[in-house]
Formats: structure tokens, C-alpha cells, sequence
């Protein structure tokens, strides 16, 4: 998708502190962090929202969150625990309509989230 911030990032076009890339996905430093840890994961193919994912992306959306396992683990969060949170459309907070797995931690966090 040509003006999607996320495909751009992903092809290279804008600049971003990967950290994980993989034949599926990928995964960049959020560039308003909300921890200290805090990393989005995107699907290497676009997928708009939630409301988007088919049945032939559950395997996709599966490798996001086994991913942010295994980086989390690599960081050190396992333990004590860490946040993974997908938001849907404007109302959940979504800003760029490709999905994205947060991946948050290195503080307690508190629920409701907000």
C-alpha cells in the first residue's frame, strides 16, 4: 500500500530502529515510547485493521505475538511480565491502518489502560 506509513517503513523508505525481521514480519522501536521497552511488530504484508484479518492470516497474526514472546525473553521481561496490545480502528487508538502488535514493558503497568 503506497501511502501507508508502516509499508514504507517496512520496504525501507523511511527510517526506523529495527529490531527483529523475519520472512513474515518485522519489528521497530516505537517512536513514542510509552516504556521502556516499547516495539511495534507488523506483518510484512498489509492488513488495514483487525476487522481485516481472514482465516488464512491466522498463522501471520500467530508469528506476531510468538515474535514479541521471543523478544521479550531476549530483553529480559519474561518474568516480571510485559503488555502485548493490537488496537482497532480510531476509537481503540489505531493511528496507522496497518495492523501493529505493541509490545510494552520495563514498568508495572496499570489496567484500565486508559
Amino acid at each position: 500500500m503506497s501511502n501507508c506509513l508502516f509499508c514504507k517503513i517496512r520496504d525501507g523508505q523511511i527510517p526506523a530502529k529495527v529490531v527483529y525481521r523475519d520472512e513474515v514480519c518485522m519489528a521497530f522501536e516505537d517512536i513514542n515510547p510509552q516504556a521502556p521497552t516499547h516495539v511495534l511488530f507488523i506483518p510484512l504484508r498489509h492488513i488495514a485493521t483487525v476487522n481485516d484479518i481472514t482465516q488464512e492470516d491466522r498463522e501471520t497474526v500467530g508469528h506476531l505475538y510468538t515474535a514479541a514472546a521471543k523478544l521479550a525473553r531476549e530483553r529480559g521481561h519474561a518474568e516480571r511480565g510485559y503488555r502485548l496490545v493490537m488496537n482497532c480502528n480510531e476509537d481503540a487508538g489505531q493511528t496507522v491502518f496497518h495492523i501493529h502488535l505493541h509490545l510494552v514493558a520495563g514498568r508495572p503497568m496499570k489496567w484500565p489502560p486508559g
